[in-house]
């Protein structure tokens, strides 16, 4: 049985299925108007004060099902971080105006924005699959887009204390092709700028007995893993000497890490559709820098 979300300050979300609407509060952070989810599905509408145009992102709440009261916390929590993640996108649009490679609104803003939406709409979906049908499809909602008044190749600053200018992400949004047998726990291998290795925990190795019918699918996603840190790597050979000191967590392993969360969590819905859900592989997707 579903009860009423409980109230933010601001925009009413409905959410379908006979689910109370939810009133979300989009953070506001300076330099920068609310950003968030918007009540009509139309995604989040947010002015930045430089003009660099704003990022609108599919509703989420508005596509959810009746949300069981156990979960409703949550769910709250996490349509409420949706908000915030938007929020800094667009503090971030602004801040790095003018600034950096040219298509580094695509690769530092937008992909990893939809990276983290991918990681925050699986555990929404999480929460409520543990006492009712888990909805299907929501990460058809993680990708964002630059209205016209913004430019998605626009450039920017290597870093401000976000996501970086992080590899292209259109594989974590729906997956990889190619064969995988694992992840590299180690990472690719030492480099001779002396940058440094990424190093993962296997995820491989953390997996229960994968059913037939998922293993397509999670052999793909093992070989995304492997893909996903060889360009980290790489990424921090490029970038040796480069950004603040907080460069290689803020621009490399944050955003990996948001990559490598919604990747574990389609190899879990994979393996969930017919057996058991493996339970903790977000665990599995934090990685160090090994000198």
């Amino acid at each position: 049985m579903s009860r009423a979300l409980p109230k933010y300050n601001k925009r009413r979300v409905g959410l379908a299925g006979g689910a109370a609407a939810v009133a979300l509060t989009g953070a506001v952070i300076a330099g920068t108007a609310l950003a968030g989810e918007s009540s009509d599905g139309g995604g989040a509408d947010a002015r930045t004060l430089a003009g660099p145009g704003t990022i609108s992102c599919p509703d989420v709440a508005s596509q959810l099902p009746a949300v069981p009261a156990s979960a409703q916390a949550e769910v709250t929590r996490n349509l409420a971080l949706l908000d915030q993640q938007i929020a800094e996108a667009n503090k971030r649009l602004v801040d790095t105006v003018g600034q950096g490679e040219p298509n580094f609104v695509q690769n530092a803003i937008l992909g990893p924005l939809e990276d983290k939406r991918i990681a925050t709409v699986n555990r929404i979906a999480t929460a409520i699959g543990r006492t009712a049908d888990r909805p299907a499809g929501l990460d058809s909602l993680a990708a964002c887009s630059l209205d016209a008044q913004g430019d998605p190749a626009a450039p920017g600053q290597e870093e401000t204390g976000g996501a970086g200018t992080a590899a292209p992400p259109a594989e974590d949004a729906g997956g990889d092709t190619g064969a995988g047998g694992g992840d590299a726990g180690a990472g690719q291998g030492g480099d001779a700028s002396g940058a440094g290795t990424i190093s993962c925990p296997d995820v491989a190795s953390q997996l229960p007995a994968v059913p037939a019918s998922a293993q397509a699918e999670v052999t793909r996603n093992l070989a995304l893993l492997d893909q996903q840190i060889a360009e980290a790597n790489k990424r921090l050979v490029d970038t040796v000497g480069q950004g603040g000191p907080n460069f290689v967590q803020n621009a490399i392993l944050g955003p990996l890490e948001d990559k490598r969360i919604a990747t574990v969590n389609r190899i879990a819905t994979a393996i969930g559709r017919t057996a058991d859900r493996p339970a903790g592989l977000d665990s599995l997707a934090a990685c160090t820098l090994t000198k």
